[in-house]
């Protein structure tokens, strides 16, 4: 048991805690030992009252004992609607601290990103992203880690933690490696749900959990003694503990209660316990604030609706009274052990100056207001928070609680919030206002723009919803002209990522159809034209192409939909395999002085990022790699700079390995796929993203020789059939073939190579280099059917002639060598050798020099096919060119 301290009342739910202070001692020291120490993370976890907030101050005062900038905050149950209300409890102080050009120095590029979410910056114009800000809030606190070193953040009542918050803290827990940051988080299990619940238990997993048990009968009977005097018999310790079960809270609140009696702690008076605990919690402690008087009660009831920042002019305003009788009010509920002054310590003061001695008491107060007064005082809340110029955001959690009403204010208000939550990436909290102004309900002249803006907002997080509030604002009346033109979008583009590519583009073709020729019919056939181009199953590919080359014939690129057709021409022209001169030439009508117009940037919402990666990919297997990996880079920095590190992010490193494994980089390749992968895996697995980042990967393993490590990487993130609707670059199929053909699973391979045969058939998708399975079916096939590899081989030369690629004519002389013998095989392999050469895809240029040098005999091509597949990074090709040159035999 713990050793009785001064003011062992106080601290009575450190009684019986060894064990979890030991661990507090043991992270501090940890934490203060070194800066570049990897962060803690504990965890505290019980029921109400059984000491999580004692232990959070034993923390605190055993870090500031030993130097350590302690920073803290709490959550609240009826604050659990106000976005980042946690983490700017938690960091807010320091960083309002700063002068603005510090904070802005302190953050860097993220100031613009975390700095909204944290009320310390103006949000920009547009939808802020959340796991951009989610990244901006961990960079953060690593900044200030350094500048504050050594740090310990303290987060009470987590279970009451709003969802932003959870997410960042989520995020936080699996970086602490490299954050010397200790962090201590106390909850009570089952008192969140849904996503609340898996990140608090995905902290706790991270953690050394600690979970708190109630006081034994020997503690109890030690703390009273401690509180009432070494006089206190054995029986009345034992009722204190029988009436309390131990729950530290409850025995302390008893105690002072018995004191303020003067009841004598003997025997004789234990029986009377149990009324006076009564009085200390629920219904009784309701009685007890009802004794204090009417004006008392308001106050308090004022207090628990305000529930933070529990300034005494605030809850005056909202309980209708003068100040004098507010103060008054205030030191009669301190007196009475309902609120108290905020601990200086917890730097949790900000404006207001009271807090509630307890939770439990808090949430005692608020249930105790009848129902139709608690939501009439939410409203008068409501105002007084936006009279305080504090904000529409800030007074939303109050109107969520007003009753419907056919409020047409109300519903602009909960509008104007929404905007606001938008704007620092909290989308969940601008639904919750669109779907509480949806129930008041809008005039029928706003009600469907009230539901359009509600698909706007849950297009990130949830398509489906999405898409059943787009289709119902449709078809309402009130959403016209751009509005609507962009309704129709969205929906597709929700559709779309709900994999119900079909019906997006049915939805855009009725659409279109509306409307008469003009840029308003291009944009919507463009987007239709896109979808289409994206479908990996998608038939009748000839008559579409032809359609979509008639309608980009004549556009000059003079608005951003004549240029999206081009680009989308050009795109599926590369697929085609048509001359990749025309390819390029297509593409580039489609910018503006080399560049991308405006309204087409990578974070304009618009047109979306499927466009862009359709204009790169055109480049990169056009043999434009210069232009290709541009825009790749481009749209990387656009991404970080905006702090968009969800899915965007994540195919922008995809694409950036793309890039370079076309390039030869593959060393840099793989660390920016498997980087895209790690963003792929917070997003969700199955989606097209996280295909196209697994597929090159695969690639780019395989070129680098490392065939067991890709198989690995295709097990692990089920680089299988079946495949997504959409089309991947380059084609999985292809590449699975590929990586079933090196591990000797020779049958499979082929039959996959087959299978993406019949899938490019049915695209009509005869670009030799970005589906490649005929090059290396006809390899497969050499022994067993010589005369079909000839063949496919043959088809393979017809095709990149037709392209007329310096890549995929190689690449064709390169497979009709490998089918040939004697100086027929050296010719053509020679020949590759002269068009890969002027190849901007360094990889297959080292591979046809190592495969000439082995076939010529030559050293000297041996030596240069070592040299450049060093500098690729190809540890196969190196291996096998070093084998033939050490074993010397035939060479010349």
């Amino acid at each position: 048991m713990t050793e009785v301290r001064p003011g062992a009342a106080a601290s009575a739910s450190l009684w019986e805690r060894d064990e979890e202070i030991t661990a507090v001692l043991q992270a501090v020291e940890t934490l203060c030992a070194d800066r570049s120490s990897s962060g803690g993370l504990l965890v505290f976890q019980g029921e109400a009252g059984l000491g999580k907030t004692a232990l959070l101050a034993e923390t605190r005062r055993l870090a500031r004992q030993r130097g350590c900038t302690v920073w803290s905050a709490r959550g609240g149950e009826t604050l659990r609607s106000v976005p980042f209300n946690v983490v700017r409890q938690l960091l807010q102080p320091a960083l309002v601290s700063l002068m603005p050009e510090e904070a802005r120095e302190y953050l860097g590029d993220w100031y613009d990103i975390a700095g909204p979410a944290l009320g310390i910056a103006e949000p920009g114009d547009r939808q802020a992203d959340p796991q951009g800000v989610c990244d901006g809030l961990v960079a953060a606190v690593r900044r200030l880690a350094k500048r504050e070193w050594p740090l310990v953040l303290l987060i009470d009542d987590a279970h009451w933690a709003d969802e932003e918050t959870l997410r960042w803290l989520a995020a936080f827990a699996e970086r602490l490696d490299d954050l010397s940051v200790l962090v201590a988080v106390a909850r009570r299990p089952d008192e969140s749900d849904g996503d609340s619940a898996r990140r608090l238990d995905a902290v706790a997993a991270a953690a050394g959990v600690s979970d708190l048990s109630a006081l034994t009968p020997e503690a109890t009977a030690g703390l009273t003694r401690a509180t009432l005097g070494p006089q206190a018999d054995a029986a009345f310790c034992r009722e204190v503990w029988a009436v309390t079960a131990g729950n530290p809270y409850e025995t302390v609140e008893l105690l002072a209660k018995v004191q303020d009696s003067e009841l004598e702690p003997a025997e004789a008076h234990a029986g009377e316990l149990r009324a006076l605990n009564r009085s200390a919690r629920g219904g009784g402690l309701v009685a007890r604030l009802e004794e204090l008087g009417i004006d008392a009660t308001r106050f308090a009831w004022a207090a628990a609706i305000l529930g933070t920042e529990i300034s005494v002019d605030l809850v005056a305003r909202l309980a209708t009274m003068g100040r004098e009788d507010a103060v008054r009010c205030a030191e009669l509920l301190r007196g009475a052990r309902i609120l108290t002054d905020p601990d200086p310590a917890t730097g949790r003061g900000g404006d207001g100056d009271l807090e509630f001695v307890h939770p439990l008491i808090a949430t005692a107060v608020y249930n105790s207001i009848p129902d139709a007064l608690r939501t009439a005082m939410h409203g008068i809340a409501a105002q007084v928070v936006t009279d305080s110029g504090l904000g529409a955001a800030a007074a939303s959690r109050h109107l969520l609680q007003v009753h419907p009403d056919d409020d047409e204010e109300l519903v602009e208000q909960l509008r104007a919030a929404a905007r606001e939550h938008l704007a620092v990436g909290a989308p969940d909290a601008a639904r919750r206002c669109l779907e509480r102004a949806l129930l008041e309900p809008p005039v029928p002249e706003v009600h469907a723009r009230v539901l359009y803006e509600l698909g706007c907002a849950t297009l990130l997080t949830a398509p489906a919803t999405t898409i059943e509030h787009l289709q119902t604002a449709l078809g309402m009346p009130g959403l016209d002209g751009a509005a609507r033109v962009d309704a129709v979008c969205r929906l597709s583009q929700a559709l779309l990522h709900n994999n119900q590519l079909e019906e997006a583009v049915r939805t855009v073709e009725a659409e279109a159809a509306r409307h008469e020729p003009g840029p308003v019919r291009l944009r919507l056939q463009a987007v239709q034209y896109m979808w289409e181009g994206l479908y990996a199953g998608e038939t009748g590919s000839p008559d579409r192409s032809e359609r979509l080359a008639a309608l980009a014939a004549g556009c000059t690129g003079r608005d951003n939909s004549e240029r999206a057709l081009l680009i989308l021409r050009g795109f599926d022209a590369m697929t085609r395999g048509e001359n990749a001169e025309e390819v390029v030439e297509v593409c580039d009508r489609a910018l503006v002085n080399g560049r991308l117009a405006p309204g087409l940037g990578w974070t304009d919402p618009e047109w979306g990022i499927e466009l862009l990666l359709m204009l790169a990919g055109a480049y990169a297997y056009s043999d434009r790699l210069d232009r290709a990996e541009a825009l790749y880079a481009e749209g990387l920095r656009a991404y970080e700079t905006a702090g968009w590190s969800g899915g965007h992010l994540a195919l922008a490193h995809a694409y950036v390995g793309l890039g370079q494994r076309r390039r030869g980089r593959l060393r840099e390749a793989e660390t920016s796929l498997r980087e895209s992968l790690r963003l792929a895996e917070r997003v969700g697995r199955g989606l097209p993203l996280y295909w196209t980042a697994s597929c090159n990967l695969v690639d780019t393993l395989l070129a680098r020789g490392h065939v067991e490590e890709a198989w690995e990487v295709a097990e692990r993130y089920g680089f299988a059939p079946p495949y997504p609707s959409t089309i991947v670059i380059p084609d999985p199929r292809s590449v699975r073939g590929r990586l079933l053909l090196a591990v000797g699973r020779t049958k499979e391979g082929v039959n996959e190579l087959e299978a993406a045969e019949k899938a490019a058939a049915v695209r009509g998708h005869h670009n030799p280099v970005m589906v490649p399975w005929a090059a290396d079916l006809a390899r497969a096939l050499a022994t067993e059917d010589p005369a079909r590899a000839g063949r496919l081989a043959a088809d393979v030369r017809r095709q990149a002639e037709r392209f007329g690629t310096d890549t995929a004519i190689g690449e064709a002389l390169r497979c009709a060598a490998a089918l040939e013998t004697g100086q027929r095989a050296v010719r053509l392999a020679a020949q590759a050798v002269t068009y890969l050469e002027a190849s901007p895809c360094q990889y297959e240029h080292a591979a046809a020099r190592v495969e000439y040098g082995i076939l010529s005999r030559s050293v000297a091509e041996l030596d240069r096919g070592l040299t450049l597949a060093r500098s690729c990074g190809a540890d196969g090709l190196v291996a096998q060119a070093r084998q033939v040159l050490e074993s010397g035999r035939g060479l010349r």
